[in-house]
């Protein structure tokens, strides 16, 4: 078994690259370390890029389809990863997973009916249903024993005949939660109840630590599987989000098809040749690659709980189940969120504003540990730093 280096620097200035070449543009310090954007500082595997350069080997690149040893790499990987059995015909596609989000809305729902979201989030979901039309209703986390949760009671008492979908971050983000079986039974029991479909993003499901087992969603009932879809992408787990590839798992034809309909019409329906070639090589060959990333990043999530208790108390860390984030709670220092924004880019270090996700976000800051130790081991001593006499 080949094994990976993830302690590696790899230069990432000068690359067009959203989390280090917008920093003046989001933060106006170029110069800051970016802990922000949610992707990864490693390389991207070796089996990709082969795939990738073999291909490119081929100099015409015109229109494409993806062959069944795609459709079967992702049938295989669920499998092996999560234990979920699917079917070819199941799948379908998507450029991403937020665009997926909202032809799913756009496909299930009228504007003015109602979408449910669970904040703080991932904040492109409102996004998704303010710009189609629909009215947003929030039905925000609680936190108990340190952790995220669902509010049953609250999502029962606002919902309504205009109540039509819910979108689900699954694994979350920004907290790292992997919603428990129980947590997704109840909220499954409420949704079919009231005829409310689930939206999925499940883009997260493989960055999971040990301990801890992200179960999709469809696995929950075969009454579930026939309202949800499951919505997934290579590009969190194996860095290649800049090649906009995700797949759609919808087992309900009938919802599939009203789906794909808005796919079509939309004309994204193709894809990108090279996304399809990373999403099926990353998915027959990742296995080992990913198994070594999460022991890594167990490592760097240790390193980050290790230095916040012993020289930070006053910060809370929820500790993620998943996910290469984490969610500190800095309200303890009585400063504003504008405040506290300002002191940490002056600092030197650039990190997601809780408000950003939501109702619950503000005193907030998202950090980003998918990069190699010393580059995390250096943001945690500037946070340190721009913390000090508070």
């Amino acid at each position: 078994m080949k094994k990976y280096n993830f302690d590696e620097i790899v230069e990432r200035r000068g690359t067009d690259s959203l989390k280090y070449d917008m920093l003046d543009t989001y933060f106006g310090n170029p110069n800051a370390l970016p802990l922000w954007v949610a992707d990864t500082d490693f390389r991207v595997p070796d089996f990709i890029m082969t795939a990738i350069k073999k291909r490119m080997d081929h100099e015409v690149l015109a229109y494409s389809y993806r062959p069944d040893s795609y459709f079967q790499s992702i049938i295989d990987w669920l499998q092996l990863r999560h234990n979920w059995t699917i079917e070819k015909e199941m799948i379908t596609t998507s450029p991403g997973v937020v665009s997926a989000i909202t032809m799913l809305v756009m496909a299930l729902s009228e504007p003015g009916d109602k979408i449910v979201v669970q904040p703080p989030v991932y904040f492109p979901f409102f996004t998704s249903i303010k710009g189609s039309g629909r009215k947003m209703v929030e039905n925000p986390l609680i936190i108990k024993e340190g952790r995220y949760t669902f509010d049953f009671e609250n999502f029962k008492k606002n919902i309504d005949s205009k109540t039509k979908l819910l979108i689900l971050c699954s694994p979350h983000n920004p907290g790292g939660m992997v919603w428990t079986k129980a947590e997704l039974e109840e909220l499954s029991a409420i949704c079919l109840e009231h005829h409310i479909f689930v939206v999925s993003d499940e883009i997260h499901a493989d960055v999971v630590f040990s301990g801890n087992r992200h179960i999709p969603l469809p696995m929950i009932s075969d009454k579930m599987a026939m309202n949800s879809a499951v919505l997934m992408a290579a590009s969190k787990t194996f860095n290649v989000a800049g090649l906009s590839a995700a797949f759609v798992v919808i087992p309900n034809k009938k919802i599939r098809l009203k789906y794909e309909q808005v796919l079509n019409t939309v004309h994204v329906h193709s894809g990108n040749i090279f996304g399809n070639i990373a999403t099926e090589a990353a998915l027959q060959h990742g296995s080992d690659w990913l198994d070594q990333l999460m022991v890594y990043l167990e490592g760097n999530l240790n390193c980050v709980e290790s230095f916040i208790s012993t020289r930070l108390p006053k910060v809370k860390l929820m500790k993620p189940e998943a996910t290469f984030l984490v969610w500190l709670d800095l309200k303890a220092y009585g400063l504003s969120e504008k405040a506290m924004a300002k002191r940490l880019i002056d600092g030197g270090i650039a990190l997601n504003h809780g408000s950003r996700f939501g109702t619950g976000g503000e005193g907030y800051f998202r950090l980003n540990f998918g990069c190699p130790r010393s580059v995390l081991e250096e943001g945690l001593v500037l946070l340190e730093k721009a913390l000090e006499q508070l």
